[in-house]
């Protein structure tokens, strides 16, 4: 016999499974499992967060606003499973707090860099990310960018809605942008978003460069016919535009520092969908601002959400609020990982999306 007691997700009493087990006498005896506390800091695609609702004792954040340092300390007392995103920051002192029921933390996205690996391998806490799902949606949003920018496509858009009256009519010189088509694109990263970037920017016509921690299969780099730079400095001098693709890691923190941007080539783009914090956003928005860069398209920042107001002022930055992965397709398939690596986790096994320490 099988009993199940099931609840709604916005129910207080936990669920429960009654399970008929035998001991080790042979007799049959009735053995009650509660299925694992799941918390979500954010709001999830419906989809998802029904799916959890079935699987789990999965408490939502229905209102969608970021939880508080306090929120988060509740949270992890009390969690089996904390599902944050890549904004939330579990630092040691909110895993410090973690009660003795949590074990894995499921991150809603591939960036674990806002989560103390070591302490919670202290802790015995595993961690888990959503990797490759996100690759295609990155890299469309990437190119788009480096389209935009050269082009100046926001520039003429905001033109026509702010400024239509003025406009007389195509001019054969008039807000003239740059083509793509046999410019140098260094690729900052090499990873899996890194080389499909690569390979559409090959379709549009532009010489691929990179520079990452190892050269890339020869078979690859022969089918994009690119160029591996060992010295980032040396590549960033020589580019028309440069893509940022790598992680944010204790390693790549301002790894376009000042010194480095200061390389780049007057009338060269650059343009990041990785992590902010790769890029030193102030002495970006000076070399802007001087013209000893020609344009940025930045989908993430430093300090995010907080932005530079240089930046939303010059018309050479295109600007975006965080879309590279704003797909439902990527974003469902995002929680369909959280959901695997869960329930794996609790089946007793290992989840294919485990963090190691080492490899980060």
């Amino acid at each position: 016999m099988i009993v199940w007691i099931t609840q709604s997700c916005d129910a207080n009493e936990t669920a429960l499974i009654l399970r008929v087990m035998k001991n080790e006498a042979g007799r049959k005896e009735l053995v009650s499992t509660k299925k694992p506390l799941v918390i979500v800091t954010r709001r999830l695609p419906e989809r998802v967060e029904t799916r959890m609702c079935e699987l789990f004792d999965t408490e939502l954040n229905i209102k969608d606003q970021p939880m508080s340092e306090k929120q988060l300390l509740d949270a992890v007392a009390r969690a089996d499973v904390l599902v944050p995103t890549v904004t939330d920051h579990i630092d040691k002192k909110i895993l410090n707090a973690a009660g003795e029921n949590l074990k894995l933390i499921a991150n809603f996205g591939t960036g674990v860099d806002k989560i103390d690996l070591n302490t919670a391998k202290q802790k015995g806490i595993t961690i888990t990310n959503t990797p490759g799902v996100l690759t295609e949606d990155t890299a469309d949003m990437t190119m788009a960018l480096i389209l935009a920018v050269p082009r100046r496509l926001v520039q003429g858009a905001a033109f026509l809605q702010q400024r239509i009256e003025e406009w007389e009519g195509w001019s054969p010189t008039w807000m003239l942008g740059h083509r793509i088509t046999g410019k140098r694109l260094g690729i900052v990263g090499m990873g899996r978003i890194g080389t499909a970037v690569a390979q559409r920017a090959r379709a549009f016509g532009m010489q691929i460069h990179y520079h990452n921690r190892r050269p890339v299969p020869a078979e690859l780099e022969t089918s994009l016919e690119a160029t591996y730079w060992d010295s980032l400095d040396q590549m960033l001098a020589r580019m028309d535009i440069v893509s940022v693709n790598c992680p944010h890691t204790p390693a790549t923190y301002h790894l376009l520092s000042k010194r480095r941007l200061a390389l780049m080539k007057p009338t060269s783009y650059i343009v990041n969908t990785a992590r902010g914090e790769v890029i030193d956003e102030n002495a970006l928005t000076q070399l802007l601002d001087k013209g000893l860069i020609a344009g940025a398209g930045l989908d993430v920042f430093e300090h995010e959400p907080a932005i530079n107001p240089k930046l939303l002022k010059n018309d050479r930055v295109v600007v975006l609020p965080h879309l590279g992965s704003a797909t439902l397709e990527g974003r469902e398939a995002m929680g369909d990982k959280v959901v695997i690596n869960i329930k794996m986790f609790m089946d007793g096994h290992m989840p294919p999306d485990r963090v190691l320490l080492d490899a980060v």
